[in-house]
């Protein structure tokens, strides 16, 4: 199973009628595909090669998905191993020694005092599918029906999930503030901003006018991946744990996108010490196949046989899968690893910030990171000091770094946050040769014809 040979590349009509088709057949909601009008036909670590030969610089990593890369050895293996081997590929809910492995090397990744009183449920495949879970349990454990959930957030695409999210319509959830530096709701921004923002959360769950009962739960990211790559402050963080504890409210870690090693510590909420109730966990768990699950104090489990259950919790090449992509991370310290290079590269970005005044505010946690960018020749908004987003100029400069063969994402409210998801595995030089085609994309941005005037219109 292991790649050793070049792809060949494919004559242009075979590629491009390979998207038209796409585009003729897949549905509108598709996303990726139209940012990144590419075939990908081999992987390897950090890089993807496509039908037509191209070689590109993969920062997207399955929106996080890969933490060891495309195609690593260790997982290729472990998925080789139980082909090989004639188990079940199918088994329900069933104990088997894959799935005993996996539940044994993911708990012993855990923070201590969580993992020697917590139960695991293996749910539908997806993130989002979790965080339903999630819902559910803390509904039936409490009694309650109401939600906490935080402006910027994203937590899936199902209909709980949707509804706890930044972007809801239908709003069914208590939505609190989420401090940010940048554009602090405050405007003051820093401990300063963090603190208000607690004190609001306190207000509206104590005031007895406020229109919110006592909720099932709080729902919360350690980082906001989607939301723009806002890491939460850890003071905030404990604040909201001593908050819902004091409170009996039952406090849910999305660590979907922020777990496996990828903020710089194994799980990001050993940053600030703060023990959950409740994790959702997804994408780098399987090894890059489809695997979810929920990790929660054991005193929740109240439910009855049954009460959550999916045809596709057993993926046994996933969990084998996820289990060496967890040990590879815990052996190889990569965590740590994360956090020092993803340091490195924060600076990196920020001294770019001198030579691009489109650069807004750089910010991030270990290998997760995020450019914002803005038009510096208009007044900042709301008398504050943050510019305002420029999206023209972020797809400018996404599609300039396609040309460049680097894969980057966009995100935050406006789709003006450049995002960094790279492998747990880049090398320095890798990480190099990213800042470098990024910086190089940006100038060649900067001075397209997408760049914003000062008063917004596109020149």
């Amino acid at each position: 199973m292991a790649v050793t040979e070049p792809a060949p590349a494919a004559p242009p009509a075979a590629y491009e009628g390979i998207l038209r088709r796409q585009a003729m057949r897949e549905s509108a909601a598709r996303t990726y595909a139209r940012s990144l009008p590419i075939v990908p036909v081999r992987a390897r670590g950090l890089t993807i090669e496509g039908a037509d030969g191209r070689r590109y610089l993969d920062c997207l990593s399955g929106a996080g998905t890969l933490a060891l890369g495309h195609n690593h050895p260790v997982v290729l293996e472990a998925i080789k191993k139980v082909l090989d081997s004639g188990a079940p590929l199918h088994v329900l809910d069933l104990a088997t020694p894959v799935k005993d492995a996996f539940t044994t090397e993911l708990f012993g990744t855990l923070p201590r005092e969580f993992a020697d009183n917590a139960r695991i449920q293996f749910c539908g495949p997806a993130g989002t599918d979790a965080v339903e879970a999630a819902f559910k349990l803390v509904r039936a454990a409490t009694g309650r029906s109401g939600l906490l959930a935080f402006t910027g957030a994203y937590h899936g695409m199902t209909a709980g999930a949707l509804a706890a999210s930044g972007g809801a319509e239908d709003v069914r959830v208590t939505r609190l503030p989420f401090p940010q530096e940048y554009r602090c709701p405050f405007g003051v921004g820093g401990e300063r901003g963090a603190s208000i923002a607690a004190r609001w959360t306190e207000t509206v769950l104590d005031d007895p006018k406020s229109g919110t009962p006592t909720p099932a739960g709080m729902i919360l990211e350690p980082v906001q991946g989607e939301g723009g790559v806002n890491p939460a402050p850890d003071s905030w963080l404990r604040r909201m744990r001593d908050i819902t504890a004091s409170r009996s409210i039952p406090l849910i870690a999305d660590e979907v996108q922020t777990g496996v090693g990828r903020t710089g510590t194994f799980w990001a909420v050993e940053h600030s010490g703060v023990i959950p109730d409740v994790m959702v966990l997804s994408k780098a768990i399987g090894g890059s196949l489809p695997l979810a699950v929920i990790v929660y104090r054991s005193e929740l489990d109240t439910w009855q046989p049954g009460a959550h259950a999916g045809t596709f919790r057993g993926n046994q090449l996933a969990m084998a899968a996820g289990t060496a992509t967890l040990a590879y991370v815990r052996e190889n310290r990569l965590a740590e690893r994360a956090g020092a290079l993803g340091a490195r590269m924060l600076a990196s970005l920020r001294a770019l910030a001198v030579d691009h005044p489109c650069i807004g505010d750089v910010r991030g946690r270990g290998l997760m990171i995020g450019v914002e960018l803005v038009n510096p020749e208009a007044a900042p908004m709301d008398g504050g000091n943050a510019a305002p987003p420029d999206p023209a100029l972020a797809l400018a400069v996404q599609q300039e770094c396609l040309r460049r063969g680097l894969i980057v994402e966009l995100g935050g409210r406006h789709s003006t946050v450049v995002r960094l998801l790279p492998p747990l595995t880049l090398t320095d030089e890798q990480a190099t040769a990213v800042i470098d085609r990024l910086a190089d994309a940006m100038a060649a941005a900067e001075h397209s014809p997408h760049r914003r005037t000062a008063t917004g219109s596109i020149r």
